[in-house]
C-alpha cells in the first residue's frame, strides 16, 4: 500500500511570550492522499504557517509526529529533515521563492541538486513551458513581472518532482488573472497525482481546493460541518 504524501498525528507546538505560554497547535492531526487539493484556512495568526512548518520539517513539533512519503520527518537531525524536505516536499511561499542571483533554470537546476536527483530529469525548458515561461529560463528574477515571477516560483517548487507541494499564501500580492492562472497549473498538477495544501485567505483558492479546513485557536474543524 503506498503511503499518503503527508500525515501528521496529534501535533503540538507552543511559544513563550515573555511569562505567557502561547499553545499554537493543540493535537492537529492531517492527512492527503495522491492528488489530493486541500486549503488551509484561518485568521491571522491562527497557526497556520506554524503548521505549515512543522509538516515540512521546518519546525519540530511539541509533540507529535510527521510522516511526509512514508518517513517519519519528526524527531531527526536537521540535516536529516533538510534532505526529505528537499527531496519529497516542493515549498511555494507569496514572495522571496527565487534566489536572486540565479537565472529562472539555475534556480531549477539548484532545487534538483539540493534533492540530489539526476541531471537526466533536468529538463529546463520542458518546466518552465508547462508554466507559461519557456522563453525567460536565462531571465534574471528581478528581470520578470509579478506574474511571471508566480509561475517560475511554481516552476522551482515542482522541480525535485514532489509528492506534496506546501504553499503558504502563494496568490496573496497577485492580481486576480494571475491568482486564476496559478490556480489553474495547481489545479493540473494534482490531477497527475500531486498532494496540494494552501494555507489561504483566498476565496478563490478555497472555491478551487477539492478540500477544506479551517484551523483556529489550535484546533482544525471543518467549516462544513460547523
Amino acid at each position: 500500500m503506498t503511503a499518503p504524501p503527508i500525515r501528521a498525528e496529534r501535533l503540538y507546538r507552543f511559544f513563550h511570550s515573555g511569562d505567557e505560554e502561547v499553545l499554537a497547535l493543540r493535537g492537529v492531526s492531517l492527512e492527503l492522499a495522491a492528488g489530493e487539493w486541500l486549503a488551509l484556512t484561518g485568521p491571522s495568526g491562527s497557526g497556520k504557517s506554524t503548521l505549515l512548518a512543522c509538516l515540512a520539517g521546518l519546525d519540530e513539533p511539541d509533540g507529535g509526529n510527521v510522516w511526509v512519503a512514508g518517513r517519519r520527518i519528526t524527531r531527526r537531525p536537521e540535516a536529516a529533515r533538510a534532505l526529505l524536505r528537499a527531496r519529497y516536499v516542493g515549498m511555494l511561499y507569496q514572495a522571496g521563492n527565487l534566489l536572486e542571483h540565479l537565472t529562472v533554470a539555475q534556480n531549477i537546476r539548484f532545487t534538483r541538486r539540493l534533492a540530489r536527483l539526476p541531471r537526466a530529469g533536468d529538463d529546463v525548458i520542458d518546466r518552465l513551458a508547462a508554466v507559461g515561461l519557456a522563453g525567460h529560463a536565462d531571465a534574471a528574477p528581478g528581470e520578470l513581472s509579478g506574474g511571471q515571477a508566480a509561475r517560475a516560483a511554481l516552476a522551482v517548487a515542482l522541480a525535485n518532482d514532489p509528492p506534496l507541494l506546501i504553499a503558504d499564501e502563494p496568490t496573496g500580492e497577485l492580481d486576480e488573472v494571475t491568482e486564476r492562472a496559478i490556480l489553474s497549473l495547481l489545479a493540473a498538477h494534482a490531477a497527475t497525482g500531486t498532494a496540494v495544501l494552501v494555507a489561504s485567505h483566498s476565496r478563490a483558492v478555497a472555491r478551487a481546493a477539492h478540500r477544506v479546513l479551517r484551523l483556529r485557536d489550535g484546533h482544525l474543524t471543518d467549516p462544513a460541518e460547523a
